[in-house]
Parts: C-alpha cells; structure tokens; sequence
C-alpha cells in the first residue's frame, strides 16, 4: 500500500526487442522484485507501454542507494535488457 512521505521512483528504459529476450530472464526478475516487495521496500512496480518500451518501479526508502542497489542486482539489468535508468525522488502528498 502507499503512503505518504518519500518514495523513490526507477525508471527503466528497455531494448527494443524486450518483448523477445526476456523470456529465460522474467523469472528471477519477478522472484527479484518479489523479495522487495515481502521486504516492504517496493510498492508497485510494472512494465509501461504496448509492448512494452520500459519500466517503473516505487519504492518506499529513504536512500536511493538502495534503489541503485536493487536494479544492479536486477537479472534484466544484468541481462543487458534495460538501455538506461534513472532514479526520482517523489514525496508523495496523497495516498
């Protein structure tokens, strides 16, 4: 669930042909986000577009370290499926 207070948000951009790679990698991805999740660090996650262009992951942490930490650790960034990321502060005023 989200609350207010500071969030931090990942965005991912993805190769262009996503939709064809992932497949022998979307199981630990999942499993990976999973983890975050039981943790209580990640809020809500999913893949953007149709098909899908790239990603956006909410955190609920105060450092966005942590957020770094979790995409080096991500098997699709290890994988070579996410082109670029970014990481934004977000102070969520309404829940």
């Amino acid at each position: 669930m989200l609350t207010a207070g500071l969030h931090h948000i990942l965005f991912y951009d993805y190769v262009e042909d996503i939709a064809e790679r992932r497949g022998p990698h979307r199981e630990a991805h999942l499993a990976h986000l999973g983890r975050w999740r039981d943790e209580g660090r990640l809020v809500a996650g999913g893949a953007i577009g149709v098909p899908p262009e790239g990603g956006v992951l909410v955190f609920r942490v105060e450092d966005p370290a942590e957020v770094e930490a979790f995409a080096e650790a991500d098997p699709y960034v290890g994988a070579g499926l996410v082109a670029s990321r970014r990481i934004v502060p977000w102070n969520v005023v309404v829940a």
